[in-house]
């Protein structure tokens, strides 16, 4: 490859792993991002570093876990300092550019005590979580008695204003509800109208919408000689789960697939998975009428992502940028959808913390792998080196947690590769802290989990949950005070002992840094130690030697 390098990584807010029929869904055919698959590598052991929006993105676009960059949940601020994949890939003279989400909340109180102003370049990048913001939107414009869920300015709201759309929030009462016979607004809040098509013409949703922006991002700079890397980061399928015509009605409850619970799962639950069992939106979930009116909207909102992925693919074929670009596709976290007795994410399941994730690298190097499927485990953190790796930079791995997946693109595996992987979630707002009546430091879950098992250490002197990921793929019996299991969770707890004991917060120095002081110190002057000077070669100690003069 002799042209530039471009990235396009491109996020979805809830995609389920098992959700693309290049992962086996049965019914819900997928076949533009499973032509990148084709094209590239299919990872089926990805996961995400916290099963919730904020603080997955802030591992995704820092390459550091949570327990490192502190963002532990929605709103809590990424605080100021934290180096960035921009920040990375600004080193090496490569523009790093947002298209959507990011959840990202600004450390306000930190910009004001450094003095940075939030419009300047260094203030907007430190808001945008080092991403120059090409168009932000997050995509939850909701309003309630309480006011805005976010007040900030919604670019999607304005757009859609200047489009002719007359509604005070045409985001809730177009993009997100339908219109019932009676002309009153059916609110994708309620799922009871996730059947109904939202009313809104389809090239005016969310979701084509971003891939517009998208493409006339990279038609802008088609002729460019910089380097960019592009973070298209998409809102749906993320409630409120209704979409436009025609995708509304292509899939019924005959076409979902079987509920994954158990009878079991009641019975003893963990305290904290037995509270967000009876949180409000899992009881919804475990309806039968729910799932069947949701899940087919969900799908139709999936099946509108990969629609539109075909009209981004077919822009890069024929300008060829599909030649010198990698593509990634992945997810933030996945969606219950009324497994396990849940709704939404937040837990350690499967269908929660586990992502899709393929990777399309142009370059001749990955011929040997076009179409191959890797089992290895990856962690979101993972992305941030492998760009960098991708561009030909240096990883600072003082910083960077993850590790760069060019070898697995290329044909090749590390020796030392992972045994584990770890993902970690802060419910210290919600209400199932409440109900356990827990203080704010005690409301957090650890995961560890390798291709055998599954351990979630909970904080606040509770029991662990275990599961054997080979004899029960499900999850569904927690063997988390099985005595005969024992073993197994004293090996996961050393490996969690050994992930909090790593070099995390030395982010000042690098070990390369450190080698080269060693020694350092006869050179500067200091001589501690010395008896006579003998000890160490004569011209060390030359600079405290010679003749003097008497003090008066």
């Amino acid at each position: 490859m002799t042209q530039k390098k471009n990235v396009l990584f491109i996020m979805f807010d809830q995609l389920r792993f098992d959700y693309l029929s290049c992962q086996g869904h049965p019914h819900l055919k997928t076949p533009h991002m499973d032509s990148l698959a084709e094209k590239g590598v299919r990872f089926t052991r990805a996961y995400v570093q916290s099963p919730i929006c904020g603080s997955s993105r802030m591992s995704y676009y820092t390459g550091r876990y949570v327990h490192s960059h502190g963002a532990q949940r929605n709103n809590f601020p990424l605080k100021v300092g934290e180096f960035t994949l921009g920040d990375h890939l600004r080193n090496g003279d490569i523009d790093c550019y947002l298209i959507g989400k990011t959840h990202m909340q600004a450390d306000e109180a930190g910009l004001k005590r450094l003095g940075i102003m939030p419009d300047s370049v260094i203030g907007a990048r430190q808001s945008e979580c080092g991403f120059d913001a090409y168009i932000r939107d997050d995509g939850l414009w909701a309003e309630g008695i309480g006011g805005l869920y976010d007040s900030k300015r919604s670019p999607y709201n304005e757009y859609l204003k200047d489009k002719g759309y007359e509604a005070h929030n045409p985001w809730h009462e177009n993009a997100n509800a339908a219109l019932n016979d009676e002309g009153d607004i059916a609110s994708g809040w309620l799922m009871q109208n996730a059947d109904q098509p939202a009313n809104i013409k389809e090239e005016d949703s969310e979701t084509p919408w971003l891939t517009s922006q998208a493409i006339q991002f990279m038609e802008e700079r088609r002729d460019a000689d910089k380097p960019w890397l592009c973070h298209l980061s998409y809102i749906k399928p993320h409630w409120p789960y209704i979409v436009p015509a025609p995708y509304h009605d292509m899939y019924g409850p005959e076409q979902i697939l079987p509920v994954q619970r158990s009878s079991q799962e009641k019975a003893y639950p963990h305290p904290v998975y037995g509270a967000y069992m009876e949180n409000l939106v899992a009881q919804s979930f475990s309806k039968d009428e729910v799932r069947e009116k949701v899940i087919p909207a969900y799908m139709g909102l999936i099946k509108q992502c990969d629609d539109q992925m075909g009209r981004l693919f077919a822009y890069l074929e024929e300008t060829g940028q599909m030649d010198n670009t990698m593509i990634v596709i992945t997810s933030d976290h996945g969606d219950y959808l009324g497994d396990h007795w849940l709704g939404e994410k937040d837990l350690f399941h499967e269908c929660s913390v586990k992502v899709p994730l393929i990777i399309y690298d142009p370059s001749a190097d990955a011929d040997a792998t076009r179409g191959t499927v890797c089992d290895e485990l990856v962690e979101a953190i993972d992305l941030a080196p492998t760009f960098l790796d991708w561009f030909g930079q240096d990883i600072p791995n003082h910083i960077v947690e993850g590790r760069s997946l060019m070898p697995f693109l290329q044909g090749e595996k590390p020796e030392d590769w992972r045994e584990f992987v770890i993902s970690e979630y802060d419910y210290s707002t919600t209400l199932a802290a409440e109900k356990l009546g827990l203080e704010p430091e005690d409301c957090r879950l650890f995961m560890v989990a390798d291709k055998d098992w599954k351990l979630v250490h909970a904080e606040g002197d509770m029991r662990p949950m275990l599961f054997d990921l080979n004899d029960d793929p499900n999850e569904f019996y927690d063997l988390g005070d099985s005595a005969s299991h024992f073993p197994v969770r004293e090996q996961m707890y050393k490996r969690l002992g050994a992930w909090a004991r790593r070099m995390s917060q030395r982010t000042a120095i690098s070990d390369a840094r450190i080698r080269k002081m060693r020694g350092k110190a006869l050179d500067k002057g200091i001589f501690l130690g010395l008896f006579d000077g003998t000890e160490v070669p004569e011209e060390k100690v030359e600079p405290i030697k010679g003749k003097g003069k008497k003090a008066n």
